[in-house]
């Protein structure tokens, strides 16, 4: 079974509605909470099943970014989880964009976990060409 957590700070300028909208839109089946803290909050989100993993993978086809997915979360496999981050800003509008955990989200970045006993078939199924 797959399981799909994450984090995201929510900056005391932002709307809590609209961090929520860019983690929906590229994941399925959430379930959120929050917690209030001294600057902002976090969004913790999760799910379970592929399914909650296909916006992402339609996102990667349409934006042709499938082989630049691929290796950077291939390369990020550690025994059965994979962590990665993405552009918060970019998410919000729709598309992927993969980071680093600090200095290229500027209002930081939405943290992403994802467990599965195996996930090079994860993987290899998120960027299958069609």
């Amino acid at each position: 079974m797959l399981k799909l957590k994450g984090r995201v700070q929510v900056n005391p300028t932002e709307s809590l509605e609209k961090v929520k909208a860019a983690v929906e839109r590229l994941f399925s089946n959430l379930k959120f909470e929050f917690k209030e803290g001294e600057a902002g909050g976090i969004l913790f989100f999760s799910s379970t099943g592929l399914d909650s993993l296909s916006k992402f993978k339609r996102i990667a086809r349409q934006d042709m970014i499938r082989d630049a997915v691929r290796s950077y979360l291939k390369a990020r496999i550690q025994g059965n989880s994979i962590r990665f981050y993405l552009n918060k800003q970019v998410a919000y509008a729709g598309h992927i964009s993969l980071c680093e955990p600090e200095g290229e989200s500027p209002l930081g970045p939405i943290e992403v976990e994802i467990e599965c006993l195996n996930l090079k078939e994860v993987v290899d199924w998120l960027t299958e060409k069609p």
